[in-house]
């Protein structure tokens, strides 16, 4: 009988790894996290068990640790936080301005998680395939990328790049590793984040590390342990613990081995986080999942802050102490779901020390110990105890702690995107536009599921990993509303023509003018082509436009409405069309493109679909920044509203 997959439970891979109490070990190789014994008397004989293993695999498989040697590669180990961010988030970015805004984003991230070490700056998918440039276009034909690199690196953090092995349908250029090898150089980047890759292979580590000494690989969910020989980090996404906290398999291994936690689509953090903690290792922070907003609540955003102000004062005990996983805790505190491993060094103890239970716990913890921050162990946060041995100077680090305080406030923080409206229009619309009547309409949208969502919300809520049939395929949504009065949209799309009459006419240029029409030759369309559709325009191109015209964009229901009459027709070749349908949350701005295009990139299912479409299709388009929105297969049409849409 075959069984349901639930995507809010975590499925067999993602769940711990019980440690056997005798037999072989090398079995455990496959591991997340070794699960961790309820019953405290066990725990001794677990331990034990996970040495024996970890001396066991170090054997197997000839691990020498040199990788962990590299001069420029030793910041892996303390890079706590890490930031998944879009390249066009608009904390980020500034879409009114034209240029990026690291200040911004720095002072954000200082202000609620205490600062961070280093950010993946994510940044084709999931808008590449919609046109032939491949994912090193959209890192290279950024203008004023290896600026903000340079102020990145400048606050203090590492920058990662985004390397996706899935890009094989889009314009081909060299090698993948010789192009990466060659990014990574310019661009000055710290570490390469594997997107859908668990691990490169050695061939490909050895080049890019003759391009970039030191550089660090980070994989995607779980490291073989045989390669976490020459791959610094790990991306620990989709890791499910045990009740009572467990071992990560890949750190206890090599401690000097970087993880980050994160479970993307979830709204509460703190099992991660708490494993984290207890692990020494860190999380990673994603807050914008391909264009959705997953927020920290202010509970996790706090946890994180008290966690970093110790991993990175207290660094050389969490690397080179001896680490006890599940350390002895007074029976009150075991009993109310509190936790803690012990770092020891020099003759100084650090317990992390986390609570499961939904309840402060006040009550004893540890004997002759002090706590790192004043008051309780709050509910599903983390504390910190101290011992000093006598005739041991308290280190300096104690001293220049400043106290983080504890936010209870696990509520999500919900933003809700808001449309650009479009203004009405004043001017007599083509003769054979199509006219939309006034009223009520319900229309049915259909599209395909993917990470970035549609409108509202996110489409995977507190899901471990969705998976086919819940990811990439086909949807439909309902659109109501109602015209207050009748709009005409145009029956054809603006041509390269049109376009080249409305730049003589009015001098129009572009605030942002990088790819602008870059087609063209001379300043004029190829010749040949003046009554193809005309592309490589953004929204606010297309507006100036319209409103020259004395139009507007269509929105996307009016498009969808004028298109379902049959009376509109597609150009040579066939393009998507802008639509008035930018919407903003305040990180991510997008919009929604319809028609399709005779584009088609093929190969991955994580491309935006090509194709021609039906007038219900829409695809929603993550928009980019410094004239990156300019497509070969975007173009558009103009629309016009009441009574004058006739010439009345």
């Amino acid at each position: 009988m075959t069984s349901t997959f639930d995507p809010l439970v975590p499925r067999p891979i993602d769940r711990p790894t019980e440690v056997p109490a005798d037999g072989p070990l090398a079995g455990l190789d496959e591991a997340k996290i070794f699960s961790g014994p309820a019953d405290p008397a066990d725990r001794p004989a677990w331990r034990e068990r996970l040495r024996q293993w970890r001396e066991d695999a170090r054997v197997r498989h000839g691990h020498t640790g040199a990788a962990y040697e590299r001069p420029g590669a030793a910041w892996a180990a303390r890079c706590y936080t890490v930031a998944q961010v879009w390249l066009w988030d608009e904390l980020l970015y500034s879409f009114g301005e034209g240029r990026f805004t690291p200040d911004r984003f720095l002072a954000d991230a200082r202000d609620r998680f205490g600062g961070l070490d280093a950010v993946v700056l994510w940044h084709a998918y999931p808008v590449i395939g919609l046109d032939d440039r491949n994912q090193w276009d959209f890192y290279r034909d950024v203008p004023g990328l290896p600026e903000l690199i340079g102020a990145l690196h400048s606050a203090g953090l590492r920058v990662f790049v985004d390397y996706n092995p899935w890009d094989v349908g889009t314009r081909r250029g060299g090698e993948d590793v010789d192009e990466l090898a060659s990014l990574v150089a310019d661009l000055g980047a710290d570490g390469v984040f594997l997107d859908t890759l668990k691990k490169a292979e050695p061939e490909f580590v050895e080049r890019l590390e003759r391009a970039r000494p030191g550089i660090v690989l980070e994989g995607e969910s779980k490291l073989a342990v045989e390669r976490i020989e020459d791959h610094a980090c790990s991306w620990a996404q989709f890791f499910a613990d045990s009740p009572v906290p467990g071992v990560l398999r890949a750190h206890w291994y090599e401690r000097r081995h970087m993880q980050h936690h994160i479970r993307r689509w979830h709204r509460d953090h703190s099992e991660e986080l708490q494993s984290a903690w207890l692990n020494g290792v860190g999380v990673m922070v994603w807050e914008v999942v391909f264009g959705v907003w997953v927020g920290w609540s202010a509970r996790d955003a706090a946890t994180v802050r008290r966690m970093t102000s110790v991993q990175r004062a207290a660094g050389d005990l969490l690397l080179e102490g001896e680490w006890t996983p599940l350390a002895e805790l007074a029976p009150e505190a075991e009993a109310a779901g509190i936790y803690a491993s012990r770092w020891e060094l020099d003759g100084v103890t650090l317990w992390t020390v986390v609570n499961r239970g939904d309840q402060d716990y006040s009550g004893p913890v540890l004997d002759s110990v002090v706590a790192l921050f004043p008051g309780p162990v709050p509910a599903r946060g983390i504390n910190a105890f101290l011992r000093v041995e006598p005739r041991i100077a308290e280190p300096a680090w104690v001293r220049e702690l400043v106290d983080v305080p504890h936010d209870p406030d696990a509520r999500f923080p919900h933003r809700l995107a808001t449309r650009v409206h479009p203004q009405r229009t004043n001017g007599v619309a083509e003769p054979d536009a199509v006219v939309v009547p006034a009223g009520p309409y319900v229309l049915t949208v259909r599209y395909r599921a993917r990470e970035t969502g549609m409108y509202q919300g996110a489409p995977y809520v507190d899901e471990w990993k969705p998976l086919p049939p819940r990811l990439h395929d086909a949807r439909t949504l309902q659109r109501d509303g109602e015209l207050a009065a009748e709009v005409a949209v145009a029956a054809t799309e603006v041509t390269n023509a049109q376009f080249a009459e409305f730049l003589a006419a009015t001098d129009y240029r572009p605030a942002q003018p990088h790819r602008f029409l870059a087609h063209w030759v001379e300043g004029a369309p190829p010749s040949g082509r003046e009554h193809e559709p005309v592309t490589r325009v953004d929204l606010d191109d297309a507006r100036a436009y319209c409103a020259w015209r004395g139009g507007r964009l269509p929105t996307e229901d009016e498009w969808q409405l004028a298109g379902e009459t049959g009376g509109l027709r597609r150009g040579e070749p066939a393009v998507w069309n802008w639509t008035e349908s930018e919407h903003s949350d305040g990180r991510t701005r997008f919009v929604m493109l319809k028609g399709g295009s005779d584009y088609r990139a093929e190969g991955a299912d994580w491309y935006v679909e090509g194709g021609r479409r039906a007038p219900d299709y829409s695809v929603k388009l993550l928009l980019p920044g410094l004239g990156q929105a300019r497509s070969a297969t975007v173009g558009f049409r103009c629309a016009w509203d009441g009574a004058v849409s006739r010439g009345r």
